[in-house]
């Protein structure tokens, strides 16, 4: 891989596929080459702080959710170059293979930005925000930097997604509560790795996953794209998070209808699909 690629192929192993499966998230190392993300890094920091909504808003008088990261979406309209990492034909083409399906669309992109000093991310699953109709979608979680663990590291619940804890619940003080005791009650395993510069994570809609705090003077800078099989199909919204998501991001789909809004291009299709489209 070159100093600044986003799109040669990464070969995944039939082990990565199914650790995948099984654990419901995968960690991968070499994604990008520390040269990549270093170019990537002044660019989309100034743009989460030029669009930092809670710029005026002091650590301490926010919520938890605010004190646990910036976060600013849809940086691929904001920046040739965060589209050219949002749209990496290297990273869509990841989600696919680890999904099964024979291509990937975008639902979003955002950075998470957790400042010095930042609290911890609450135990959520992601899905409980979006109306979709499978489980086919997965977040590229992208570190800029290497992440120890003081920095606020993902962790994962282990196999969580072939459980239904904490499906119900948006992130709150109250999430990281009752779904930590559900995981302690049904025996589900909390995993927590450092990240090395270029490693990304994958994490499945239904995963449990948390972050602690940032305890050191830096920031931990991250990049995110959310991908979903590209035949998803828009589900009837079944909370006021899902009705707000289905307006935000998928505009123009009604229920039952493929989401083919212009917000959600295709950014992966294996050759077997490109020859049937």
């Amino acid at each position: 891989m070159s100093a600044i690629d986003f799109d040669s192929p990464f070969v995944l192993s039939a082990q990565q596929r199914q650790q995948f499966r099984t654990d419901g998230f995968i960690k991968l190392p070499g994604v990008f080459a520390a040269d990549t993300l270093a170019h990537c890094d002044r660019e989309i920091t100034q743009l989460t702080l030029h669009n930092n909504p809670l710029a005026n808003v002091p650590l301490e008088s926010r919520d938890t959710y605010g004190k646990a990261f910036i976060q600013v979406f849809n940086l691929w309209q904001k920046s040739a170059l965060a589209k050219q990492l949002s749209f990496s034909k290297r990273l869509a083409r990841i989600a696919s293979e680890l999904l099964g399906t024979r291509g990937v669309r975008m639902w979003h992109d955002q950075s998470l930005y957790k400042e010095p000093g930042g609290g911890f991310t609450p135990w959520h699953t992601d899905q409980q925000y979006w109306p979709m109709d499978s489980a086919l979608c997965v977040t590229a979680w992208i570190p800029l930097h290497a992440v120890p663990l003081e920095r606020g590291p993902l962790s994962f619940g282990k196999g969580s997604h072939l459980k239904r804890i904490g499906r119900d619940l948006e992130i709150s003080a109250a999430s990281e509560q009752l779904i930590r005791e559900a995981i302690l009650a049904q025996g589900v395993r909390e995993t927590v790795e450092p990240y090395a510069a270029g490693e990304v994570s994958f994490h499945l809609g239904w995963t449990l996953h948390r972050a602690g705090p940032n305890t050191t003077t830096l920031p931990r800078k991250v990049h995110t794209v959310i991908y979903m099989d590209v035949d998803m199909r828009l589900a009837e919204p079944k909370n006021k998070n899902q009705i707000a998501d289905h307006a935000k991001w998928t505009p123009t789909t009604t229920v039952g209808a493929i989401m083919n809004d212009p917000l959600n291009p295709v950014l992966y299709l294996s050759d077997d699909a490109l020859d049937i489209v």
